[in-house]
């Protein structure tokens, strides 16, 4: 008996992957843009050459994929509490990847802004090898440090005379430790204190070269997220598990990321500069590439069977960086190509001022950095 009930499980998982797995593939929106990028300059940060990775959000108060993970994890004993919790598992490079090869099919000047130096050479290699532009380069940035994203910005507008696309893709989703180097609580300074500084550092150029956009890669993992400004920097205690402390966290920094699309939108206003928020979807990131034991093991069965690829899931953030459709869009929210409402978490403007307030003191934003309502306003 105990035979047959775990092959009708198994059999049902088999099914309900497949069903998944088709559901991804015939409703992922492509990009349809033809648009021609020569003469532009793109910066994409996060765009390590790496291997095809996935990523999945399950919100546990959907009962069959609670029941999926419960045989899957029954030596947890914790899921009948998780109720209307977020868990988000993510794998390796991808998005940053195909996002600038996109863009260098259709002629851009692609600068890849990474930490690792090795992969970025092999990904500048891999995609002048594809497209044929040798117009494809890297700078380095370490986004766990303010300075190095200061060097970069230096280097960059000394060496570039313009700027029309910045994708603020890369992101991380473990704790490699508690607090950077400059005191900022680690996953807050990776996924928006030093996205929100870069993109002070290079507003002139984007101005300058006008009219131009600026993506930024968030999650539907913002939707759930706890948020308590009051306490920003401070790093929550674990609950039942490390993932589970990493997970929240993430989503709640994927939350700023929205607050901060949106108060940056009504500061550019008039600038001819657009910025835009996404969700990709179930793809392939390398943000949680910290998971051990069981943990990794199941995300990785459920990823490579079940998920999108990472050339599907950069559609939405390349359809934002070039479509006309969005030309004229500011202050959005996007996944699958359209857009969609922004969560109620992130529509208060108080809110996201006072975000931008404390970001700007985290950021050390000097007063000539400063990015201020246009003066009409």
């Amino acid at each position: 008996m105990f035979a047959i009930v775990n092959v009708w499980y198994l059999t049902s998982l088999i099914c309900i992957g497949i069903c998944v797995k088709l559901y991804w593939k015939l409703s992922t929106r492509w990009n349809g843009s033809y648009s021609c990028l020569v003469g532009k300059t793109a910066v994409v940060t996060g765009a390590n050459s790496g291997k095809p990775n996935y990523q999945i959000t399950i919100n546990l108060s959907m009962s069959i994929f609670r029941w999926i993970i419960y045989l899957l994890m029954t030596h947890l004993y914790i899921l009948e509490i998780l109720h209307f919790i977020n868990i988000i598992w993510f794998f390796h490079t991808g998005l940053g990847y195909n996002t600038a090869l996109d863009f260098a099919k259709r002629g851009a000047r692609v600068i890849l802004a990474c930490r690792s130096k090795e992969r970025a050479e092999a990904a500048c290699s891999k995609i002048i090898k594809e497209t044929g532009n040798k117009n494809v380069s890297y700078k380095l940035i370490d986004l766990t440090s303010l300075q190095s994203v200061r060097n970069f910005a230096e280097e960059f507008n000394k060496t570039e005379d313009r700027l029309d696309i910045l994708v603020n893709n890369a992101a991380l989703g473990v704790f490699e430790k508690d607090y950077t180097d400059d005191g900022i609580q680690f996953l807050l300074h990776v996924n928006h204190i030093s996205p929100f500084l870069l993109t002070h550092l290079l507003i002139g150029k984007l101005k300058q070269s006008a009219p131009s956009r600026i993506v930024t890669v968030a999650s539907l993992a913002g939707a759930l997220s706890p948020m308590n400004l009051d306490n920003i920097n401070k790093v929550p205690k674990i609950l039942l598990f490390t993932e589970l402390r990493d997970a929240m966290v993430y989503g709640t920094t994927k939350l700023y990321n929205i607050l901060f699309t949106n108060e940056l939108a009504r500061r550019l206003d008039g600038t001819g500069v657009t910025v835009n928020a996404l969700h990709p979807g179930c793809v392939s990131t390398e943000l949680f590439r910290g998971f051990k034991g069981i943990i990794q093991f199941i995300t990785q069965l459920l990823a490579y069977s079940l998920f999108m690829t990472s050339e599907e899931g950069a559609q939405t953030q390349i359809y934002l960086g070039v479509s006309k459709d969005v030309e004229n869009i500011s202050g959005g929210l996007f996944t699958n190509c359209r857009q969609i409402g922004v969560y109620s978490t992130a529509k208060d403007p108080q809110l996201a001022k006072k975000l931008w307030q404390i970001s700007e003191e985290l950021a050390h934003i000097n007063p000539n950095e400063k990015i201020n309502f246009p003066i009409n306003k």
